[in-house]
């Protein structure tokens, strides 16, 4: 899945991503683990073959807010903390049991030092997060949670019903009795 999701941005050869999945190592985590938790600097990078992953951070008052869920076929890393070498406030833990293909940071800095492609890879990476980022805000000041809700079922069909409600309620920012009744209502 990874050689497919690298060979489709059209920028690497195929070499380079042999030299890319020679440096990447498997990693499974159970139901709960997490990939990076708050006050840790992240230094590794992650692919997802399977399984569903949220990003949360802890408010003061102790509720946990999902803000990302990551879905098979993406990179994860807690984006922020990598880029910076800073203790990270978020969270990354796996909804379901996961299995990633993981990269430390020096090795794959050391890949764009031997080819510009993947120099060009990593500004197209950076720009995707920027622009997922930005439909996210923009879904959530101009949508309503209904719009939210149905966007997820539309383009993540075959997850959706394994996210606990109580994880997507966040994500949606609604409270989980508001999805309930938003799951009776698009069922009917």
């Amino acid at each position: 899945m990874i050689r497919e999701y690298l060979q489709s941005f059209n920028i690497l050869t195929s070499s380079e991503i042999d030299d890319f999945l020679a440096l990447c190592t498997p990693r499974e985590m159970n139901k709960g683990d997490f990939f990076i938790q708050e006050g840790k600097i992240c230094r590794e990078v992650a692919f997802v073959n399977s399984g569903i992953v949220r990003t949360f951070f802890t408010q003061e008052s102790g509720e946990e807010v999902t803000y990302c869920i990551t879905f098979p076929g993406a990179l994860l890393t807690a984006y922020s903390s990598y880029i910076t070498a800073q203790p990270t406030v978020e969270n990354i833990q796996a909804i379901t049991a996961v299995e990633l293909l993981v990269i430390p940071k020096a090795p794959l800095t050391a890949l764009t030092q031997s080819s510009v492609n993947w120099i060009t890879f990593l500004k197209i990476m950076a720009e995707q997060q920027y622009i997922e980022l930005e439909k996210r805000l923009l879904l959530f000041q101009k949508e309503k949670a209904r719009k939210r809700y149905q966007d997820l079922l539309t383009h993540q069909p075959d997850y959706i019903r394994q996210i606990p409600l109580q994880y997507l309620a966040s994500y949606l920012g609604i409270t989980a009795r508001h999805l309930s009744r938003l799951r009776k209502e698009i069922l009917l």
